[in-house]
């Protein structure tokens, strides 16, 4: 390679590593992907994930970004798009180099070919690449799922926020530990929340309408601007990182994707009619709608929940559709919105970070064999109370009691 350009790559890589970094570190609390050798990091737009990846290199090389051990490639950037990216690595992996990343690598033409180059012939170099939630590392003629690992990031959670905001350090509980301690759970958070003067409603209460992406903390002046910037990156991600990935989507698929997501978010929470919403797109068949509510689906701006056994992978009918985060909700201009539907997609938000969640007949949601019903400090067990595993989830509320759960909890899963 051109000495100029290898020096101009290696050159972008430490500025972006040292501009770029932040003091606060997501965890992972299940698994790290960055343990095996190959990683996919998986999210939307805003969640942190070049973020958390310049934070491992960083740790990787002992802090000292200019170490030849470690690399850091915006693969959109001037200085790599007409590269390929196996010649970088080759000179990387040559020249003493043990941690490549690559950000945004869907926006890279035929990108799992050349990581799948990469790792073939380089077996000691490990290989970190981040993309839209929306990339699919099985789909194509050079499938990554025997060699990658991939791991989706999700935005902050209600502790998360809460140790951003107020640098302090909060306990994740699984499931398990709020369905049978959660009144003792709730009273250690209280407790933590005191010495500072905080109150875990108002706190919440703000996280619902700010908290869920890290960049919130740069609009803090004007909170406005938060969802003004929220509401452009969910189009960006439409207009862009969906076509990237499936190129064959048209103008005019892009906005009808763009026309159905404005109907979502006017209806929210909504038990979709697809003949209705097929005739006002336009559309000829129910496929290629599904396809559309699919594709919202993957790069996390909806949520769509389907009876048990089905999925929109399968292209079956959603049951109800919510938008991804609360925080959307806002960002979509509702001044005053639906507070069931907060907290339905707080809920929602929340649990389906760690398990598999379904629309419920019986209640609001369905997973690991629980029913749950969530609404606000009325809202009794009349709709469940034919149901042993059924739990109320409630807002407004400090402590619960027996299976009345504080809708703020479920924020401390991950």
């Amino acid at each position: 390679m051109d000495a100029n350009i290898i020096n101009s790559i290696y050159g972008c890589s430490r500025d972006f590593l040292i501009s770029l970094n932040k003091k606060y570190k997501r965890s992972f609390p299940n698994y790290s992907p960055f343990d095996a050798r190959m990683a996919v990091l998986l999210g939307q737009r805003g969640v942190g994930k070049t973020t958390t990846l310049i934070q491992y290199l960083l740790a990787y090389s002992h802090n000292k970004p200019d170490s030849e051990k470690i690399l850091y490639l915006p693969v959109d950037h001037v200085l790599i798009v007409d590269t390929p990216l196996f010649e970088i690595a080759k000179y990387f992996h040559d020249h003493g180099g043990e941690v490549i990343c690559f950000d945004e690598i869907h926006k890279y033409s035929d990108w799992s070919r050349e990581l799948k180059s990469i790792f073939d012939s380089f077996p000691k170099l490990k290989i970190i690449a981040s993309g839209s939630s929306a990339l699919e590392i099985y789909r194509g003629s050079h499938d990554l799922s025997r060699r990658a690992i991939s791991y989706t990031l999700h935005g902050l959670s209600f502790r998360e926020y809460l140790e951003l905001s107020f640098n302090i350090s909060l306990p994740v509980f699984s499931l398990d530990d709020i369905m049978k301690n959660h009144v003792t759970l709730s009273r250690e958070i209280i407790r933590t929340l005191e010495p500072i003067n905080k109150k875990v409603l108002s706190c919440f209460k703000h996280y619902l309408q700010f908290g869920f992406y890290p960049y919130f903390l740069e609009y803090e002046v004007n909170l406005r601007l938060y969802h003004i910037s929220l509401e452009q990156s969910v189009h960006t991600s439409i207009e862009s990182d969906l076509t990237a990935i499936h190129p064959s989507l048209s103008g005019s698929s892009i906005k009808n994707i763009k026309k159905l997501l404005s109907h979502i978010a006017r209806l929210v929470p909504d038990k979709p009619d697809l003949a209705k919403l097929k005739k006002s797109l336009e559309l000829s068949d129910d496929r290629t709608l599904k396809n559309y509510l699919k594709y919202l689906e993957d790069a996390h701006i909806i949520r769509a929940l389907c009876k048990e056994g089905k999925s929109l992978n399968n292209l079956d009918k959603p049951e109800k559709i919510y938008l991804n985060n609360p925080n959307l909700i806002y960002a979509f201009g509702k001044k005053n919105p639906d507070l069931g539907n907060i907290r339905e997609t707080f809920f929602a938000s929340a649990v389906s970070s760690n398990y598999e969640l379904f629309y419920s007949a019986n209640g609001d949601f369905a997973f690991e064999n629980y029913i749950f019903e969530v609404g606000g400090q009325n809202k009794s067990f009349n709709q469940i109370k034919d149901n042993f595993d059924a739990y109320l989830a409630i807002d407004g509320i400090e402590y619960g009691h027996d299976h009345k759960i504080p809708l703020w909890l479920f924020g401390f899963l991950y």
